[in-house]
């Protein structure tokens, strides 16, 4: 039964996963149709992409054994936030483009040497496992905390206007399956990291049904703010 339900829960998230991955074609299109990534952030995908290698390597059977369709999803996602970033790099301004270029190294930098080193450097499996879990665990939580700021910039505004349902709703759906997961498996680097997940969807649901019929004057985002995942670009 366990086997079954852990199964069930895994090809879950993996289809709401996969929606949370295509969620930002939309703001992808207006990107290149608009030849310009406005004041849109690019490192949440960055971020993202990182956390997707990160996990994708974690659910590999000779790491993390009965978590191949971690692999997968993650696996998808990493092919997915590699095509966004590489939009990014192609339509942002120099400066844009030459810190995300920058941090898009820093990254595979670390997946690189967490994957040297887990493949090299550490021959007991257990040791290999906890380095790898840790990694994806740290990536993950950041990852799934990119939105405090737009539920922050929700609360003062009193809009959901830069916060969509949908996006919101397969956070809350993608970080319960995999907590549900990641409990059933008794793996602690697959319920943690999404169990944050899934409190912060519910919190973002939350905040949609509270503020949905607002229909007073909602504040745009000055030239400093990103429209994405609520963001702050720093001054220059």
């Amino acid at each position: 039964m366990n086997k079954t339900l852990h199964l069930a829960f895994g090809v879950f998230g993996n289809a709401t996963g996969l929606f949370l991955f295509l969620a930002p074609t939309i703001t992808f299109k207006r990107i290149v149709m608009k030849r310009s990534t406005e004041q849109f952030s690019g490192i949440p995908y960055v971020m993202t992409l990182l956390n997707c290698l990160l996990s994708a390597w974690y659910g590999l059977p000779f790491i993390s054994p009965n978590n191949i369709l971690v692999s997968i999803i993650n696996g998808t996602g990493a092919a997915i936030e590699s095509l966004y970033v590489l939009i990014f790099l192609i339509f942002a301004p120099k400066k844009e483009r030459a810190k995300i270029f920058g941090l898009l190294v820093v990254i595979l930098a670390v997946f690189s040497v967490v994957a040297f080193v887990s493949l090299f450097a550490i021959h007991d499996s257990h040791k290999r496992k906890l380095i790898c879990g840790f990694a994806a665990t740290i990536f993950s939580i950041t990852m799934y905390a990119s939105p405090l700021s737009v539920m922050r910039m929700v609360i003062k505004t009193k809009s959901v206007e830069f916060m969509p349902f949908f996006l919101s709703l397969f956070v809350f759906l993608c970080g319960t399956s995999w907590f549900i997961y990641g409990l059933i498996g008794k793996d602690p680097f697959l319920a943690v990291p999404n169990g944050f997940g899934c409190g912060l969807g519910a919190m973002q649901l939350i905040l949609y049904f509270i503020y949905r019929g607002n229909k007073g004057e909602t504040k745009k985002p000055n030239k400093d703010e990103s429209l994405e995942m609520g963001l702050s670009k720093p001054n220059p």
